[in-house]
Formats: C-alpha cells, structure tokens, sequence
C-alpha cells in the first residue's frame, strides 16, 4: 500500500471514499453523507491543491484509493502554532493493514516540517476504540470530552478531544 499527498487529479476517487465513509461509519464525522453528497468534484480539487493550506493523505492500494486523512493548520495569528487531523477514514476491506497509523506517521512528518507549529489537535468519537488506541499510541492525549457531541439515527454520541505536543 502506498501512502501519498492526494492531488486536484484525485478529487472523484476522494470524494467517492469520503462519501462511502460518510454512510459507513456515520458516527466517526461531523461531516454526513445528506450534508456533502452534493459537494462539486471541482470543491474537492480546490481543497486538495497544493496552496490550499491543507495536506490531504491518501493510502492507495493498486488503482484504488482506500483510506485519507487531512493535515491542516488554523489560519489565524494567534493560532497557527495549531494544527489538526480531520476526516481520517479508512475502507473496511482495507483495515488492519496498517494503512491508518501509516498516514498518521506521514502527517506526523509533514506537520514537524511546518514552520512554528507547536501542537496538533484532533477529534474522536468516544465509542471508536481503535482509533482512540492507534491515537494513543502515536502519543494523543485525551484533554476533554464532548457529551452527546453527535446525534446519529437518534443516538447520541460523546467526542474525545485529543492533542499531540510536537516540540
């Protein structure tokens, strides 16, 4: 599996993944499938091109991209030392393959190349507990929880929040 910064050219493989990720495991986003299924191909390749500010990560298997995760930082003066992780998903055929904690060490490497970014952020359901451990692992720490964040098919759902010192 190869493990790759996605491009404008990449735009309808990676909405059609996010798509299926958004109907797959609705309780893993804030995102959801009624909220993005309109969302224009030309949207997606504005967001993936390079002086977009964000650095999107695609794990690919043969011609099929199976897994993304994007690397972002926040925009304002006072807030740039802050980056963050979003939308991290990975096709079921595809997991236990390693495919989630290679992009995340990616991200980790492209994120300590970022001029005076000092911290990165993310956000997981509190229920999804390989994610919560793969986060763990690469040294995320729990700062806060969310109660009934999301509301999936009438069921609440709690947020973790998680942040990663990188100096």
């Amino acid at each position: 599996m190869l493990i790759r910064r996605l491009v404008p050219a990449d735009a309808p493989a990676y909405l059609s993944l996010r798509l299926a990720g958004l109907l797959e495991s609705p309780t893993a986003f804030s995102s959801s499938y009624e909220g993005e299924c309109d969302t224009p191909v030309a949207t997606i390749e504005a967001r993936l091109a390079p002086e977009s500010g964000r650095f999107v990560l695609g794990a690919v298997d043969g011609d099929a991209l199976v897994g993304m995760a994007v690397l972002g930082r926040e925009d304002g003066h006072k807030v740039r030392h802050k980056g963050f992780i979003r939308g991290m998903y990975v096709a079921p055929t595809h997991r236990g393959r390693g495919a989630s904690r290679q992009m995340l060490e990616q991200a980790l490497d492209a994120a300590m190349a970022m001029k005076d970014l000092q911290q990165l952020t993310l956000t997981v359901t509190a229920g999804n507990a390989p994610a919560l451990s793969l986060y763990q692992s690469m040294g995320f720490i729990v700062f806060g929880q969310a109660p009934r964040s999301l509301l999936v098919n009438g069921v609440f759902h709690d947020d973790l929040y998680m942040v990663l010192h990188l100096g």
